[in-house]
């Protein structure tokens, strides 16, 4: 079993690592960080993309601790010993892909990047995928009946207007 601080160790070096370069290391290479104004007027796009990439950076550091504090990392080379169903994971099953998605849509509004824009579109190609070939299977080995609920409850890339709650934590079981 895995400590609380091993796992939230691992989580730090997994999202500086994976996310880092998604978020980070990819659209540096396509941007260089400069500026353009594709349109007229884009300053109000520039301020959406600016709420769009802190909203997808603070869902992301969220789930990633909610991670560690299920003593896993979110790799399946070092899972949790539950499922992580608390937190986004209540809205959304993917909520590290999708804020991520978001982080890349905002800089591509930030920076005015077409190229940034066609790299999420790619990025989240290659994480559905990913999820629905490898991670679903290994999920639904992992945790059965357990997963197989949570999946018929909480779509994976359309959040629920409402948080979502296993059988057993309703009241009255």
């Amino acid at each position: 079993m895995r400590s609380t601080t091993s796992a939230a160790v691992g989580s730090a070096v997994f999202f500086l690592a994976a996310p880092g370069t998604v978020v980070g290391v990819i659209p540096w290479l396509i941007t260089g960080w400069e500026f353009t104004e594709p349109l007229p007027y884009w300053a109000v796009a520039r301020w959406v993309g600016a709420v769009l990439i802190a909203a997808g950076l603070y869902v992301c550091a969220h789930a990633f601790a909610r991670f560690a504090a299920a003593r896993g990392v979110p790799i399946p080379a070092a899972p949790t010993e539950h499922l992580v169903v608390d937190g986004f994971n209540r809205y959304v099953r993917n909520p590290m892909y999708v804020a991520l998605l978001h982080v890349l849509i905002g800089e591509a509004l930030l920076f005015g990047s077409v190229g940034v824009l066609a790299w999420a579109l790619t990025a989240w190609l290659v994480a559905a995928l990913f999820v629905r070939f490898y991670e679903e299977p290994v999920l639904a080995r992992m945790f059965g009946a357990e997963y197989a609920e949570y999946r018929r409850n909480v779509r994976a890339w359309v959040p629920r207007l409402r948080p979502w709650r296993p059988a057993a934590a309703r009241p009255g079981r």
